[in-house]
């Protein structure tokens, strides 16, 4: 079997290769027209993790709809792979993760709660995407580290932060948290997972373990 996946953003390419090395080729975040490309290669799975939204044309639910009626597989998760997969896996595509299941499940809603902005060149993000900011504070509540109304102070100010801006350390300088909460969640985020991270690497799993 042969998979193509879609990442570098999410989880970068070496990191993906100590997951998966064996009949796989590696692209960069995925954008319009590059199915069509890619069902050139003949592959039998396409894994959707990152995608372009605002630099270029998104990936079209027709060219993934296209694919899966070819025959192969598509598997999306983390980014624009979530957000795709929740449209249309009523329709064959197979979500993966926390970041499909928010939208799956209408708790998030928007491409701008997955967006970043990043370095076109070393494709590493510059921004910290909404999804992520309320996995953590959802997270730091649950550990009685801020309060339910302090969670939702924070989100509120991380959406109205225009997502290429959108940083924790301007989110925490905008909020009316005191000093000492403020610092214990800084180390807090410190030590907390990036879940689209996370979930990009369970969709390279789920695509070894599907070629066994």
């Amino acid at each position: 079997m042969k998979a193509i996946i879609y990442t570098g953003l999410s989880v970068d390419f070496d990191e993906a290769k100590s997951i998966l090395n064996e009949n796989v080729v590696y692209k960069p975040p995925i954008k319009r027209g590059d199915i069509a490309e890619a069902l050139k290669e003949n592959p039998d799975i396409i894994g959707i993790i990152d995608g372009v939204f605002h630099q270029s044309p998104a990936v079209a639910h027709k060219e993934i709809l296209n694919a899966i009626d070819s025959g192969v597989k598509v598997i999306g998760s983390s980014s624009m792979g979530a957000l795709r997969a929740s449209e249309l896996d009523v329709l064959g595509m197979i979500g993966i993760g926390y970041v499909y299941e928010q939208y799956r499940d209408g708790e998030i809603t928007s491409d701008d709660d997955v967006a970043v902005s990043l370095d076109k060149d070393t494709l590493e993000a510059i921004s910290v995407p909404l999804v992520n900011m309320k996995y953590v504070f959802t997270n730091a509540e649950s550990e009685n580290i801020i309060t339910s109304d302090e969670k939702e102070e924070l989100l509120r100010i991380a959406k109205e932060i225009f997502y290429p801006k959108r940083i924790y350390s301007l989110v925490l300088n905008q909020s009316s948290l005191g000093d000492a909460t403020k610092n214990r969640l800084i180390d807090f985020i410190a030590s907390s997972k990036d879940i689209k991270k996370e979930d990009g690497k369970e969709l390279i799993r789920y695509v070894k373990k599907m070629m066994e």
